[in-house]
């Protein structure tokens, strides 16, 4: 970072592969303080006194800080020891996390400034008074923005970013749904760039070497006529390796995109569907529309006719939802095949409608980030924390790809029910959901699926085997060879397993 800047542009980045889309735009818009800014990022891996020791330089004046709700409790660290170090620099904060309820953020209370909303013009207009010496209110409410007037963030995307990072864009801003979990339910409407000059960006990305895109749209399919456009766009230069991300309504896919989506190669698209949950009930309760029967034809379609690989989200903890109604949804979900099944647990985002069933469905939440459901009337704590488990386990198991061969033998039959007695046992046998060497998973899993299931083991193992290899893992299981205890009835007695044992 140049030492003569101004004013410090700054945020925490989950992983370093996460690349701000947000600080690019408040940067490009700085007007004629864009030469006194400087953009810096960190990650969650870096300590806070490192991250104070690196941002601090003698003629700052201003730091903007990016707050998410996966940043906000380091954020809130880094501005509490930059208030001792040098009291003398103004701090202001925006984001999605610290637009809402502001009254009982400590964040909100150390920081000079607070802007509430989209800040893409307001954060420069503010340091401009602040250079001035003129006065602001502690809490600064953005107005509207029109978002063909912003200037581009994509410039701003370095050499070493493109080389090394996944490129974020948005072809459109804002939802017109209005799921009551989801802060874009705070939306008007969306509002889509003007496509010529977004694709001309595009381009100049791909020129430059970009070749991972993901769109940040919550709605990619919403309009028919731009998704195609954007679709062949990329389409045409496909012979670069591209891969894109995109999210999609689940319910709506018109013709053009039954014709369109086929085309794409192997590992060049990723679609983000948000199924959250198939209780029709519960649907009405978040206020949130969804057709059943052609959001799982759409679903099956996309897994027959096109290499795409499909990212579902189902969430547990929604008001009304018990455990047995969210595996039925993630039975149903798994028969139509998406490559992963993202299992959350609900979480009450600052501003968020959720909150107005908080006191009929008596939903308890964490009271830190990120604000996770601890308990509802449906759903006791225990409940919520097998869930949790289930959840971390699915990511290492079911969604890890390190398992095709064994994972349908053990999910046979249903699905839920199997990974859920599977996500008790393993955490009653080893206390971890973390830190769970694979090789190690391997023997887990192995024993669970001869002790407990009761399966064949000449079909667990060579499974088992086939994944070992897939993994390309050295040396030899420490299973293989177990079934050469009873090759005439590998389904083995309670006394053969409880020899098996003790004899290591």
């Amino acid at each position: 970072m140049n030492a003569t800047k101004d004013i410090v542009l700054c945020t925490i980045n989950a992983r370093y592969i996460h690349a701000s889309l947000g600080l690019r735009y408040l940067y490009a818009n700085m007007g004629d303080l864009q030469p006194q800014t400087a953009l810096v990022e960190f990650t969650l891996e870096q300590r806070p006194e490192d991250i104070v020791e690196l941002l601090l330089k003698p003629d700052i004046k201003i730091i903007g800080f990016g707050v998410y709700i996966w940043n906000v409790t380091q954020t809130t660290d880094v501005i509490r020891l930059i208030n001792v170090i040098r009291p003398d620099i103004t701090i202001v904060i925006g984001g999605p996390e610290v637009s809402y309820e502001l009254d009982d953020q400590p964040i909100a209370k150390l920081a000079d400034h607070t802007i509430t909303g989209a800040a893409d013009i307001r954060f420069g207009e503010l340091c401009t008074d602040i250079l001035k010496g003129e006065k602001n209110a502690k809490q600064v409410s953005s107005l509207p923005v029109d978002i063909n007037e912003l200037k581009s963030p994509y410039p701003y995307y370095s050499d070493n970013d493109i080389a090394h990072r996944v490129i974020y864009v948005e072809a459109s801003r804002g939802c017109p749904f209005k799921c009551e979990f989801c802060l874009s339910s705070l939306d008007k409407t969306a509002v889509a760039f003007d496509l010529p000059a977004f694709l001309s960006h595009m381009q100049n990305l791909i020129d430059r070497g970009a070749r991972q895109f993901k769109f940040v749209d919550r709605t990619f399919n919403l309009k028919a006529a731009t998704s195609k456009s954007i679709l062949e766009f990329f389409l045409a230069q496909m012979d670069k390796e591209l891969f894109l991300h995109f999210e999609l309504i689940p319910d709506r896919l018109p013709d053009v995109l039954l014709e369109l989506l086929p085309r794409f190669p192997e590992n060049s698209l990723q679609f983000e569907i948000g199924i959250q949950s198939f209780n029709a009930d519960v649907q009405k309760r978040i206020s949130r529309k969804q057709q059943h029967d052609k959001t799982c034809e759409n679903l099956q379609w996309l897994r027959q006719h096109t290499q795409a690989h499909i990212h579902a989200d189902l969430i547990f903890g929604l008001p009304g939802e018990t455990l047995e109604s969210f595996g039925e949804g993630f039975n149903l979900l798994h028969s139509l095949g998406p490559q992963e099944i993202q299992v959350g647990v609900l979480k009450r985002l600052r501003g968020t409608p959720i909150a107005r069933h908080t006191q009929e469905y008596d939903m308890r939440y964490q009271t830190t980030p990120p604000y996770r459901i601890l308990a509802h009337k449906d759903a006791d704590f225990e409940t919520v924390q097998r869930m949790v488990r289930f959840a971390r386990y699915w990511d290492l198991i079911g969604n890890s790809g390190r398992f095709p061969k064994t994972l349908p033998l053990l999910l046979s039959g249903n699905a839920f029910e199997h990974f859920m007695a599977l996500s008790d046992w393993l955490f009653k046998t080893t206390a971890q959901t973390h830190k769970i060497a694979l090789s190690k998973l391997f023997t887990l899993l192995h024993e669970h699926m001869l002790d407990v299931q009761l399966q064949d083991a000449n079909l667990v193992e060579t499974a088992l085997l086939e994944d070992f290899k897939h993994n390309r893992l050295k040396g030899v299981p420490k299973f293989k060879g177990a079934s050469a205890l009873n090759l005439a009835n590998p389904k083995h007695t309670a006394a053969q397993r409880q020899r098996r044992h003790v004899s290591g």
